[in-house]
């Protein structure tokens, strides 16, 4: 049963393979040179949706027949028509006076490398719909590939009067009046039908109306009412019969057909998938009997709606489809591009009606074409007056280019008048005459000085200036505007300083203000948000700059201070303080009010928790009365103080780098020895650490280590402690428990002992209230500080130094050498 699975798995690979490669896209034929910068926008825009990479695409293009040149050449202009659209976007203010200033914005089109992996079938069937905009498409050959376009002949209607009858079809007779009688009688192989009490009657090859003739004849032998009018005979066809057509010739399926006898070219053309690519869409043959009876042009549906010469088929009809006999290219601005097929004596102007004519961009006075001679290709220009008389041949490319990105009557204005925009550029028109079609200046136009933004010949700028009042007025010349002149009048808001004031202190909201005419104090502190609960309304400090001071004297002024009392309420009694722009306005706190500070006491307390500073001088010894004394488990040695301070960042500096480390290390230490402890780490960078020395603040209060307290001081009483840990460049980093009367070097020893690596001098031990001591040397020996509970003995790391490299040693040594031989020399 393993080996049946293996071989039904293989073999449903193998036909799958099979009928990829048969439905793969084939770009053999595409010749980058010859594409329009349309299709190359639709590739580019493909491509971006889908984000397909350079690899993808070139893979497949290969895969798919397309030449590693023209691949190259397919990257090569995708690069410069980018280059192009992001350069004209950029110029575009100076081209066309500002008006398209900034670049499309979109994700970029880069060929990035990519690794084979990378190709996946989605990959691979994006790519190939981004690489079929490049291919121009057989015009027609999507109409037999739609499939909600059936073309399935209708049924249900009526028998077609001409409709000739054959063998298997079924004939409804229905006899009404003063007789009535219903047959429903199936036409036999010989062409026969067989009516009770009337007969054998052949009716094959006949019309319903020839048949209905002959039936209606042999009834009338029975039904004398048929002769007198007083009965009625009706004829049709019920089931009808099915026939075989042959399609032969460039279809995309040939073969015979089963069809409905309704079937037409049409219904057999869509069974079959329509002609292939090098198939013929207007010169379709149909062939009856061995002559052939008509032609089908698919364009008179394609283009008109109209179904002529959609022949009903018989049966063993031969529908031929030849090959195309000329087959041109249109491309560019018109609505559609793409292969059409031309008969004999069609022109240019038929070629152009088939793609639907120019589009609204198209430069229609010049249409350019590639054609092929007999050795090599020729390029012709093909004016408008030549359309309806130019021929053309199998194998020509017609391309209609864009008109020119530019405006050949136009100028514009912008800045301080009632209507900037872009405006017509008139014979004669002046700069006045154009201010007045812009309803003139605004209150706020700057008079004296405006410029005109011009395009000289080369397309570089140049800036003429003008003076707005004198023109106006007829005092100096009126200027005449060219075309893409942009005129730029100032507002006097625009060439000054924004004017602000800035109020600061005991306000809710400090900051600057936009300024205002007449804004005094009181406006710019209610702007403000108002005063603070401890805020005075004594000496308000304004500072204004000074505008003449005297350089020259070394006790110059730097600036103008004001001292106002205002009130409370900020009511003026008078026209209050008037502000100017740029003054710097100080709010002060009120010299009896302060804010309540608060500590915190944690750890092995009797009532930890949040406290409130009660008096200026209150100290640690004052704030551990009011927590009710230590728990049975305090260390009291080991209790610290953090205190807030600046954050310490880390730092290349040595200094601030092992103060960062220390404290790190620390805060790792109080983590560990103290449950009750929550501290994070940026919390612990943030505060100070002041070793304090508590058993000696509670043998003497008030003296010099009982320190006064501060807002957000945090005061820690861990438990009692019994271990030691020792770190950095050890053997082995541990933890021990600790012994009294054992040294610092025991401790190391604990710890494996120094490693090789290990800057022994430098080492030093962390206690637990956050004071440190390091190692210290008496005359030749090395003073080690003591242990205690909780405490980390660390021994940083010597500084890596670099080796020498071979080069170098033989340098020295031959340095080394020669100033040897110069000393011997000399004393020789």
């Amino acid at each position: 049963m393993k080996h049946i699975r293996v071989i039904v798995i293989l073999t449903t690979l193998f036909f799958a393979l099979c009928v990829s490669a048969q439905t793969n896209q084939n770009f053999s034929n595409i010749r980058v040179d010859e594409l329009s910068d349309t299709q190359i926008r639709q590739f580019i825009a493909q491509v971006e949706a889908t984000g397909l990479s350079e690899a993808q695409l070139e893979q497949v293009a290969q895969a798919r027949g397309m030449s590693p040149v023209e691949i190259q050449k397919l990257r090569q202009r995708v690069d410069r028509l980018k280059a192009t659209e992001k350069q004209n976007n950029g110029t575009q203010g100076l081209k066309n006076s500002g008006n398209n200033r900034q670049a499309q914005s979109g994700r970029e089109y880069n060929f990035e490398p990519a690794s084979a992996d990378s190709v996946q079938a989605s990959g691979t069937t994006a790519a190939e719909q981004a690489l079929n905009q490049l291919r121009s498409k057989i015009f027609g050959a999507d109409l037999f590939r739609n499939r909600q376009l059936t073309f399935e002949p209708n049924l249900r209607l009526a028998t077609p009067r001409n409709y000739q009858i054959g063998p298997d079809d079924e004939l409804l007779i229905d006899i009404y009046g003063y007789s009535e009688a219903s047959y429903q009688l199936r036409v036999s192989p010989e062409g026969t039908i067989n009516i009770p009490y009337i007969g054998v009657i052949p009716v094959s090859g006949m019309t319903i109306e020839q048949a209905t003739s002959r039936i209606k004849s042999r009834l009338s032998t029975i039904y004398s009412g048929l002769k007198s009018g007083n009965t009625s005979v009706s004829i049709a066809i019920g089931n009808i019969r099915s026939i075989k057509v042959i399609l032969t010739g460039e279809v995309v399926k040939p073969g015979t057909y089963s069809l409905p006898s309704l079937a037409t070219v049409f219904n057999a053309l869509y069974s079959s998938g329509g002609p292939t690519e090098n198939g013929s869409f207007r010169q379709i043959e149909l062939i009856r009997a061995g002559k052939k009876i008509g032609t089908l042009d698919i364009y008179d549906f394609l283009l008109n709606g109209e179904f002529r010469n959609n022949y009903r088929l018989q049966d063993q009809d031969v529908i031929r489809v030849p090959t195309y006999h000329t087959r041109t290219e249109i491309t560019g601005e018109v609505k559609r591009p793409g292969i059409f097929e031309m008969k004999s004596g069609e022109k240019l102007a038929d070629l152009l009606r088939f793609a639907g004519g120019f589009n609204e961009r198209a430069y229609q006075a010049r249409v350019k074409v590639l054609k092929n001679t007999e050795t090599e290709r020729r390029i012709d220009d093909v004016t408008s007056d030549a359309f309806a008389s130019y021929n053309p041949s199998s194998g020509d490319k017609y391309f209609v280019d864009q008109i020119l990105d530019r405006f050949e009557n136009r100028v514009k204005i912008e800045g301080a008048v009632f209507r900037p925009g872009q405006f017509e550029l008139e014979p004669g028109l002046t700069v006045k005459q154009l201010i007045e079609r812009a309803e003139g200046l605004r209150e706020d136009a700057f008079r004296n000085r405006a410029y005109i933004t011009r395009l000289k010949d080369d397309l570089q700028t140049e800036l003429v200036s003008f003076d707005i009042a004198k023109v106006l007025s007829g005092e100096a010349a009126d200027i005449p505007l060219k075309r893409e002149d942009v005129i730029t009048i100032s507002s006097i808001f625009d060439l000054k300083e924004e004017y602000n004031v800035r109020v600061e202190g005991e306000v809710l909201k400090p900051g600057r203000l936009d300024f205002a005419e007449g804004m005094t104090l009181e406006d710019a502190i209610i702007q403000a948000g108002g005063l603070r609960e401890g805020a005075t309304p004594k000496r308000v400090e304004i500072s204004r700059r000074i505008k003449n001071s005297d350089v020259l004297s070394e006790s110059a002024r730097t600036a103008q201070v004001f001292q106002v009392d205002i009130n409370q309420n900020l009511k003026s009694a008078t026209a209050g303080f008037v502000l100017q722009p740029f003054d710097i306005v100080v709010v002060r706190p009120s010299s009896g009010y302060s804010v309540q500070q608060q500590v915190k006491v944690q750890g092995e307390v009797l009532y930890p928790g949040i406290y409130t500073i009660t008096h200026k001088d209150e100290r640690i010894s004052d704030l551990l009365k009011r927590t009710g004394g230590f728990t049975a488990y305090a260390y009291v040695e080991g209790a610290s103080l953090q205190r807030p301070g600046a954050k310490v960042k880390d730092s290349t500096d040595v200094e601030k780098k092992m103060e960062f480390d220390r404290l790190k290390q620390f805060q790792r230490l109080q983590k560990k020895v103290n449950d009750t402890l929550k501290i994070e780490d940026e919390a612990a960078i943030r505060n100070d650490y002041v070793g304090i020395n508590l058993p000696r603040i509670l043998k003497k209060p008030g003296g010099k280590d009982d320190l006064f307290l501060e807002e957000g001081d945090v005061l820690n009483i861990p438990r009692q402690l019994q271990t030691v840990k020792v770190s950095g460049e050890v053997l082995s980093p541990v933890t021990v428990v600790y012994s009294k009367g054992k040294g610092f070097k025991q401790y190391i020893s604990n710890a494996g002992g120094f490693s090789d690596r290990a800057k022994k001098k430098s080492a030093y031990i962390i206690y637990a209230n956050g004071s440190v001591e390091s190692v210290g040397k008496f005359l030749f020996f090395n003073n080690y500080p003591a242990v205690k509970p909780g405490a980390e003995i660390f021994v940083p790391k010597k500084p890596e130094g670099r080796r020498m490299s071979p080069g170098e040693v033989v340098g020295i040594t031959s340095g080394l050498a020669s100033l040897a031989a110069i000393i011997v020399a000399l004393f020789r």
